[in-house]
């Protein structure tokens, strides 16, 4: 019954509605710079915009697998590349923000030495660049067994994003605490449900 229900389901304009949703962080960003209402500094603004969109659409991400589980649905899994792959899109627009606006394109070596934080949302990037690549159903056919171990750097790669946020946080680090709750409860379901191994990245069963 589930499988038949499955199957009847509206997948091509749900994944229409799910894309355009999907854009609403930069609609509003768009929005905001249309309307002057970006505050005193709008480039820092955009930049810690785009940075909490692709976090929040990491969290999503992880949170399709919890939702499987849940619900029996098995329908979730069809938009998570979707998802993945705006959570990479966005991170990819902060970290271009970022050069942009606030640090240049010529002090990333001295940023890197003197400001951990930047590393630490460096890593994260860069974690998220070889799943973003490998996103695609004929990566998944090529790698074969190697593809799930690979993709486990998301849970890397949320952690980094994570510490990231909260470092530069200046003093009301209550928002970060939310987010890193949040993270505790998505990589604690999963140890729950799959064993504490398929959070190392790379570790083939």
């Amino acid at each position: 019954m589930a499988s038949k229900a499955s199957r009847q389901f509206p997948y091509a304009p749900v994944k229409v509605l799910v894309f355009l949703i999907c854009l609403i962080p930069l609609a509003l960003i768009g929005w905001d710079i249309q309307n002057g209402n970006l505050g005193p500094d709008p480039g820092q603004t955009i930049t810690e915009a785009l940075g909490i969109a692709a976090f929040q659409f990491l969290l999503i991400t992880l949170l399709i697998s919890p939702l499987r589980k849940i619900t029996g649905w098995a329908g979730w899994l069809r938009f998570r590349r979707m998802v993945g792959l705006y959570a990479f899109f966005y991170a990819a627009l902060h970290v271009l923000a970022f050069l942009q606006f606030i640090l240049g394109w010529f002090d990333l070596w001295a940023a890197f030495t003197k400001r951990p934080y930047i590393i630490a949302g460096g890593l994260a990037f860069l974690l998220m660049a070889p799943l973003a690549a490998t996103s695609t159903r004929g990566m998944m056919k090529r790698m074969g067994r190697g593809w799930k171990p690979l993709h486990r750097l998301i849970y890397s790669s949320a952690l980094l994003a994570w510490v990231h946020f909260l470092w530069q946080a200046r003093s009301d680090v209550t928002e970060m605490m939310i987010y890193g709750l949040v993270l505790a409860v998505l990589l604690g379901a999963r140890v729950y449900w799959s064993g504490f191994s398929t959070l190392i990245p790379l570790k083939r069963a």
